[in-house]
């Protein structure tokens, strides 16, 4: 969806010569920073809102000039937010201060650099409309030269000094808000803070990605107001939040400290790989379990990048003179465990120190840092609760541990919280208790208790189970996946819940019809699968090793030695069992696309996807090779369905032919998580060699990515990850257009386009026989 200026006649007309002119030379740098409904709600829209004020132009026209600077630093939300203050401002100040709000609002975006921290600046002013009126104007004339040496914090208690100190005196707070007074300067200096972030952050990322060759996000994230000091460092989600200020301290710069904490941050990102058992640290071992991840990630990241020691060392200052209260026993633990020229004399210290050097060649192992903690709980003299914040380590760098209890946490979707949250309780009872229970008047789909039989219940002479005829479509356990974000090179845990899905059932006619369609094939198949029948017993003879002696070999080499000749060595047979030791899982994707009708106008993609799953599964079942057909679809991350047609320890029989028949296309494709799902099926196989066939019909795609990168990396990274588990994947492409993605997805020579989509059933036999072969 487009906008076009031209569409909005009246706007133009409504705000007026000036104002429209400026809109419309503002049009394109609005395009560029705007969506399109972006730039109907909150630009034109926001203009118009303006305008209905009443106040005159000047404040729609600095609007329509600087909201696109806005957007560009801080995205679409922040306009909304600039233009709910300023309606909320209008029945408190003149026309002249709304419009110096909205002219200084890019320089605060750019100088806060978050949008939590532009929402507060925005309360701020709101505050001082209401304590210090006149001293917001001389405020925001000045506000890129207090912006660039206070935080959000200093701003905020600078301008609330100054509002209780001059309540009554207009004058005096003109003066003080525009810097002119004494005090002003005076508490202006005091609230200057060392190095802010927005100064350093290009350089941090820089730097980050320079170790680990990668992005990190990072925000800033303000203090308390009421006191100088900043939140401590603190990891949500996949963002590095980082105090918005650090000061120079015990010599070093705050270039320093933020190089420091974001490189302790990033370490628990790349090695933290498992969430804590319990909701928080509680107790000795908590605490513990925090010191030793906070070293053993530390350790992980100096013996990649040694320098990394000079950074973290000097700013551990914890001594044996600061005494015996925990938080100082852990801090002088977390000092000798990074710095190795540190001796401390404590047991505790010595013990944790000797525990933590006896599995320095263990590091990556599952729980480490968890195991240390119980093992060396009870030595610690502390014993019971302990507040986590009262007795956490005083290392400024550090962040406060709460990605080690929250990892791999993600915030479900509302829909999604609804169906979880239905209560209903799963009962598994005895077939009697089924029967005595079976019809239940008015049950629904609100019903609170599910009865559930271990086995499908059949009533006499009936084919088709009582389930299939009055209960709903069985669903497997959520299967839970991560997906690879390229973008933030992070793998997204638990992101992607796949369902398997019961497969409906078609007519077996149409599955005896393909045969009849296919015949010449069908003959032509026979030859195939009979050169690819394991052959039996070979006996190679004259081998150096073997498995039963070689008579003619033996004759042979007694005569050389009567004839004072060097005999042959080699007087054995061995015998060479030829067998097919290889499992093969065909994967279909099943995508409202396949539904698409090919050249005759009739015949739909997914028919010939059925007639090729079909004479495949004839030939691989003759053959003998353990195969299964599977086929997936999805609907966002929260729903990929996953259909088994035929399954590697079931026969290709009536019941698998009519689930062939019954399969249609439908939703998207969200081909990571399937590869990742058919992989790890596959690797429970006990063969020594593993094919996964995918046949698509286009690139990875799904409702909620727009991205269209985002899912090729993650099906690139799936398919990487099958392979080191001894997946081989191949990929049979229906897409003419493919050749500009497969090859990157499936690496070379691991592909095939078909560009007659007609010719798949005859295709996809000699694809399989040539790759296994």
């Amino acid at each position: 969806m487009s906008v076009h200026l031209e569409d909005y006649q009246d706007l133009l007309e409504d705000l007026g010569n000036h104002a429209a002119e400026v809109l419309e030379s503002s049009w394109q740098e609005a395009s560029r920073a705007f969506s399109a409904g972006g730039l109907k709600r909150y630009y034109l829209e926001g203009a118009r809102s303006l305008q209905a004020l009443g106040r005159g132009s000047e404040m729609v026209v600095a609007f329509v000039q600087e909201a696109p600077a806005l957007a560009q630093e801080l995205g679409e939300d922040a306009v909304a937010e600039l233009l709910g203050s300023a309606i909320k401002m209008y029945s408190k100040t003149s026309a002249a201060v709304i419009t110096l709000v909205i002219e200084t609002s890019p320089v605060a975006a750019q100088r806060l650099g978050d949008y939590s921290l532009f929402e507060g600046y925005l309360r701020l002013l709101d505050n001082l409309l209401g304590q210090a009126p006149r001293g917001v104007r001389p405020m925001l004339e000045h506000l890129d030269e207090l912006l660039t040496h206070l935080t959000l914090g200093g701003l905020r208690r600078w301008a609330t000094w100054g509002a209780q100190a001059h309540r009554t005196d207009l004058e005096a707070q003109i003066a003080y808000f525009g810097l002119e007074s004494p005090e002003s300067r005076s508490v202006f200096q005091k609230e200057r803070r060392g190095t802010l972030f927005v100064d350093v952050q290009r350089r941090i990322n820089l730097y980050l990605r320079s170790l680990w060759a990668r992005d990190f996000f990072m925000r800033p994230t303000s203090g308390d107001f009421e006191s100088r000091e900043g939140y401590r460092p603190y990891i949500e989600g996949f963002t590095i939040f980082l105090p918005d200020a650090y000061d120079d301290v015990e010599g070093l710069t705050g270039l320093d400290l933020y190089r420091a904490a974001a490189a302790h941050a990033a370490s628990h990102v790349v090695h933290t790989r498992e969430m804590q058992s319990e909701e928080g640290p509680r107790g000795v071992v908590g605490i513990l379990t925090e010191l030793f991840e906070d070293a053993r990630i530390e350790a992980l990241a100096i013996a990649a990048f040694p320098g990394l020691r000079q950074i973290w060392v000097p700013l551990h200052t914890a001594t044996a003179e600061d005494g015996e209260t925990p938080q100082a026993l852990l801090a002088r633990t977390a000092r000798a465990l990074l710095d190795p020229d540190y001796y401390d004399p404590h047991a505790f210290v010595q013990k944790a120190v000797s525990a933590f050097a006896e599995r320095v060649d263990d590091l990556e192992a599952a729980g480490l840092a968890r195991e240390l903690a119980e093992a060396l709980a009870p030595e610690f003299p502390e014993q019971g609760y302990m507040n986590p914040a009262k007795v956490a380590p005083e290392v400024l760098y550090r962040d406060d541990n709460r990605y080690l209890w929250n990892f791999g946490r993600e915030e479900e979707e509302a829909e999604v919280l609804a169906a979880h949250g239905s209560g209903q309780e799963r009962f598994y009872v005895t077939p009697m208790q089924m029967i005595n229970t079976l019809d239940v008047p008015n049950a629904g789909d609100d019903a609170q208790q599910i009865l559930v039989l271990a086995t499908e219940w059949f009533r006499d002479g009936e084919d088709e189970s009582i389930n299939q005829q009055e209960g709903k479509e069985p669903i497997s356990l959520p299967f839970h996946y991560h997906e690879w974000d390229y973008q933030m090179q992070l793998e997204r845990p638990h992101w992607v819940t796949l369902l398997e899905r019961r497969p409906r059932k078609g007519e077996i006619e149409e599955i005896e019809a393909i045969y009849d369609k296919h015949k010449p094939l069908v003959s032509r198949l026979k030859f195939l699968i009979e050169a690819m029948q394991p052959q039996g017993v070979q006996r190679m003879r004259k081998q150096p090793e073997g498995d039963e002696l070689d008579v003619n070999a033996l004759v042979e080499a007694q005569i050389d030695v009567r004839m004072r000749r060097q005999p042959d060595e080699r007087i054995y047979v061995r015998n060479l069992r030829h067998v097919r030791d290889l499992s093969v899982l065909v994967l279909l994707d099943l995508s409202e696309s396949t539904n698409e009708t090919i050249g005759d106008g009739e015949t739909t993609v997914v028919q010939l996807a059925r007639e090729a799953a079909t004479l495949l599964s004839g030939a691989i079942s003759r053959i003998g090779d353990p195969f299964a057909i599977h086929g997936f679809a999805s609907d966002g991350r929260h729903d990929v369905e996953y259909y088994r047609f035929k399954d590697f320890d079931a026969p290709f029989d009536d019941t698998a032919k009519a689930r062939l028949a019954g399969m249609k296309g439908q939703l998207s494709t969200r081909m990571g998580a399937a590869i990742r799902h058919a992989g790890q099926l596959l690797h429970n196989q006990g063969t020594a060699k593993k094919l996964l066939l995918i046949i698509t019909d286009g690139e990875p795609a799904d409702t909620d990515v727009r991205d269209p990168q985002y899912l090729r990396q993650d099906a690139k990274r799936a398919v990487e990850e099958v392979g080191r588990k001894g997946v081989y994947t191949f990929c049979m492409s229906l897409d003419p257009q493919a050749d500009e993605y497969v090859e990157r997805i499936f690496g070379a020579q691991h592909f095939m386009v078909l560009d007659q989509i007609d010719r798949l059933p005859e295709k996809l036999p000699m694809l399989y026989a040539g790759l296994t072969r």
